[in-house]
Order: C-alpha cells, then sequence, then structure tokens
C-alpha cells in the first residue's frame, strides 16, 4: 500500500501518464491469483474428505475390537490407547507441519504388532477386517501428510508476489492518464490504494489457505473435530 501510495505521488510531480491496456496486467496477476486459490480450497476439500475417511476408519476398527469377545478386556484397551495415540499423533503432525513421519509410521504399526502379539486371540476373520481398514487409515495419512507439505507451486506464488508489488508502477500512471489533470488527486489515490488492497487481500486469502492445519486463519481445518475421542 505504501508502494502504491508512493507511486501516484511520484507520477503527479513528475506529471508522468500513459494509456497502458490494462488487461494485460488483468491476465498477468488476476488469473494466477485465482488459479492458486481454487488449488488451495480444492486441497482445504482434499484435506476434509480424508480427515473424515481416517477418523472413520479409526473409530471402525475400535469397534471390531471392543465386540470382539475372544479378547480380554486388557487387550482391548491396550488396543485403545493405541488407535487413541495414532489420532493424537496425527493431528500433532498436520498442525506441526513437520515433514518426517517416521514417528507417526512407528505408531501405526502398532496395530500390527498388537496382531501378531495377541495370536490366537484374534480370529483371521477379524484380522481380515482391521487390516482392511487400516489400509484406509494408511491411505489418508498419506494422503494428507501429501497434502500438507506439498503446496502451490512456490513459483507461481513468487511470481505473483512479485507482479503484485510492480503493479502499483504502471497502474498509477495509466489511473491518472484515464481520469484527466481536472479530476481531484484524491480520486486517483483512492482508485488505486482500492485495486492495490484487492489484489493482495486475494494473495493472503491464498497464502492462508496453502496452510490449512496450522490453525492460523478464518478457514484453517479444526484438526480437534477428527480426534477418535471427540
Amino acid at each position: 500500500m505504501a508502494i502504491a501510495i508512493l507511486t501516484v505521488f511520484l507520477s503527479y510531480w513528475f506529471e508522468f501518464s500513459y494509456d497502458v491496456d490494462l488487461t494485460l496486467l488483468s491476465i498477468a496477476i488476476v488469473f494466477p491469483l485465482v488459479f492458486t486459490i481454487r488449488g488451495s480450497f480444492r486441497r482445504r476439500e482434499k484435506a476434509l474428505e480424508h480427515l473424515s475417511k481416517f477418523r472413520s476408519a479409526l473409530k471402525t476398527v475400535n469397534y471390531f475390537v471392543l465386540n470382539n469377545l475372544e479378547l480380554p478386556q486388557e487387550d482391548k484397551n491396550k488396543m485403545e490407547g493405541i488407535l487413541s495415540q495414532i489420532s493424537s499423533k496425527t493431528i500433532l503432525h498436520l498442525g506441526g507441519n513437520f515433514k518426517s513421519t517416521k514417528e507417526l509410521d512407528e505408531i501405526i504399526n502398532s496395530v500390527n504388532l498388537f496382531m501378531l502379539e495377541t495370536g490366537e486371540n484374534v480370529s483371521p476373520k477379524l484380522k481380515d477386517r482391521v487390516f482392511r481398514f487400516m489400509k484406509d487409515l494408511h491411505e489418508s495419512i498419506e494422503n494428507l501428510h501429501a497434502i500438507n507439505i506439498h503446496r502451490t507451486p512456490i513459483t507461481l506464488k513468487a511470481y505473483c508476489k512479485v507482479f503484485i508489488y510492480i503493479f502499483p508502477f504502471i497502474y498509477a500512471p495509466t489511473i491518472i492518464f484515464h481520469v484527466g489533470p481536472t479530476t481531484p488527486q484524491g480520486v486517483s489515490y483512492f482508485i488505486v490504494l482500492l485495486t492495490q488492497f484487492i489484489l493482495i487481500s486475494l494473495y493472503n486469502i491464498q497464502d492462508q489457505l496453502e496452510y490449512p492445519f496450522d490453525d492460523d486463519g478464518l478457514d484453517d481445518v479444526n484438526l480437534e473435530n477428527f480426534r477418535i475421542d471427540r
């Protein structure tokens, strides 16, 4: 915004103006911005879908174990603890934007170790059901991790940001040319500032949507709603 004010002031000071087709500027700035916002919004919606699938898989595995009459209560409580750890660790992993999944993988592998330890207490049918839903769980976590660390291409974001900062230097003289010398200068200041405010606001919205799990924005995903024990 400061750059926008400065460019309008300098344009009037040096009586500098020209006529440029602003369609080119809209293609150079607005189109990439809209593209990145739509991409970030789709990723957010996908994240919600995978989080729902993640919690559904956890709850289903828990139901299978709790309703197994052959398992002692101690083993059922142990499995509940493992699933609760998976839920908490996944939410912590997404909220912290961690790139390594080593600790998370170790906790998820506890389900397989549990099945091996219980031995004959778990029927083959129950094992098949658990592993089928664990496959959904793994798939959801991998998709969530991919969404979390792979965002909008950095070069495209940098391109948008650079052009937003350059925009007032091209836009201000053009606006002054179109409004004419007899129009009060406040009109030019208002038009340039409003346009720059819109562009930087769109960029900030896109930047907030880029990080849907960091709880730093009005549109971020509320991870606490997807805990197994919410």
